[in-house]
């Protein structure tokens, strides 16, 4: 397959892309990707494009959403904003790739010493990013409320965990295109955690 066509994109299940994404994955790991000619590939999606994820992830330089899953040009949507947090600017470009693009599989993705998160836990306030890590401030009530410690070594990766879950939540009650999708089964949704230590991702529905 040298790129994801309509016929595939129909064809593949949510739970089928989860699978093609976890084992894109386990080849990035492993350090053992696809061959691809990405100048093929370019000339073949000039014309459309058909993925089957949509990923929302953090901008970290750490954490290549293509890369990670070793997925080429035209098989997935990368929206990437500091903590992976949603606004509505967010919402539309997810509404976009589910209702109108036809992906099946939306995929929240966190990850390991994020700086976003470190910067929300430190009351880190600096222009336009004070809105942003407000957003990612109810996940740190959530940690803090389990009775683990802010000065505790797992304290920011558990708050970052716990904010994929709050920015699949407000996906679901902020878009009702979303919500109607997600309740006929049309897409599903996952959770993800990368770790940058290791490139692993840990992905698992919702």
């Amino acid at each position: 397959m040298s790129v994801t066509t309509k016929e595939i994109q129909s064809k593949l299940s949510a739970l089928e892309v989860l699978e093609m994404l976890n084992a894109g994955n386990h080849r990035f790991v492993n350090q053992d990707p696809k061959s691809r000619d990405l100048r093929e590939q370019v000339n073949i999606t000039s014309t459309g494009q058909f993925p089957l994820a949509v990923v929302i992830s953090c901008i970290d330089s750490r954490v290549p959403t293509e890369m990670v899953f070793d997925q080429g040009i035209g098989d997935i949507f990368c929206v990437r904003v500091a903590g992976n947090v949603i606004n509505q600017d967010v919402l539309g470009s997810i509404e976009f790739a589910c209702k109108v693009a036809g992906v099946k599989l939306i995929v929240v993705m966190g990850h390991t010493s994020c700086g976003a998160v470190k910067g929300a836990c430190n009351n880190v306030e600096l222009g336009n990013l004070t809105g942003l890590l407000d957003k990612i401030k109810p996940a740190i009530s959530i940690v803090s409320n389990r009775g683990l410690a802010a000065d505790d070594s797992r304290f920011v990766d558990e708050v970052a965990l716990e904010n994929v879950q709050l920015s699949l939540d407000t996906i679901l009650h902020d878009s009702s295109v979303i919500k109607e999708m997600v309740d006929n089964k049309e897409v599903l949704c996952a959770k993800g955690m990368y770790s940058v230590q290791t490139g692993k991702v840990e992905l698992n529905l919702l």
